[in-house]
């Protein structure tokens, strides 16, 4: 089950159009807004979620006439409509998921949707943040990496206290064994120099970002 969630946050809508032609998913959930945006691009969500505080009312109304399963949150709760959203993509059985819109002009709601992606990692399941400039995920773990010419930088910045046993092979600046204490800015903008690359973590979790520029 490979699941995209396109939530509330800033959306580049061409930049999606494209995406969804090279990427198949086998359930699409719309967070919120995130529905005005699927609903502008005429495709139609597995799933929808949400308090709604931010979507146009009609297109909500015009999705509760067809049969589309809703579910409605609180404005007044513990977890996120993003993180809502990423339990429910447990539920339904997802073994990847892409997450679309997890990132914009709140800063403490992008910060929030890179910190969330533990409750998947600690599951073993594959999640990664994408816009049209980066991809985001979390590693705890050896991870390799194939060369991808569209994304020139990659970053390694630990989100745990410490990050111990980091080694980074196939990379302009590689490490041996080294540990990574959190509020450390070493890891940024490192470039990958071979077709496969290797980051190896013994203990920690890291966010592993790809950058275009």
């Amino acid at each position: 089950m490979n699941t995209l969630i396109v939530t509330g946050g800033t959306v580049n809508e061409e930049f999606l159009r494209k995406y969804l032609l090279q990427n198949k998913y086998n359930s699409i959930i719309a967070v919120d807004r995130g529905l005005e945006v699927l609903d502008e691009l005429n495709i139609k969500p597995n799933f929808i979620i949400g308090d709604f505080d931010s979507v146009d009312k009609e297109i909500l109304k015009r999705y509760e006439n067809i049969n589309i399963p809703i579910t409605y949150l609180k404005a007044e709760k513990d977890f996120t409509d993003t993180h809502e959203a990423i339990k429910l993509a447990i539920e339904i059985g997802s073994k990847e998921i892409t997450i679309i819109g997890a990132i914009g002009t709140r800063i403490d709601h992008s910060l929030s949707n890179i910190h969330i992606l533990k409750e998947t990692l600690d599951k073993n399941i594959m999640t990664k943040i994408v816009n049209e400039n980066n991809i985001i995920m979390l590693i705890n773990k050896e991870t390799t990496i194939e060369k991808n010419n569209k994304y020139k930088y990659i970053s390694l910045i630990p989100l745990t206290t410490k990050t111990t046993g980091v080694s980074l092979k196939g990379f302009k600046y590689p490490l041996e064994n080294a540990t990574m204490d959190i509020g450390e800015s070493i890891g940024i903008s490192n470039e990958q120099i071979e077709d496969k690359a290797t980051v190896i973590i013994k203990e920690g979790i890291a966010v592993l970002i790809f950058s275009k520029d």
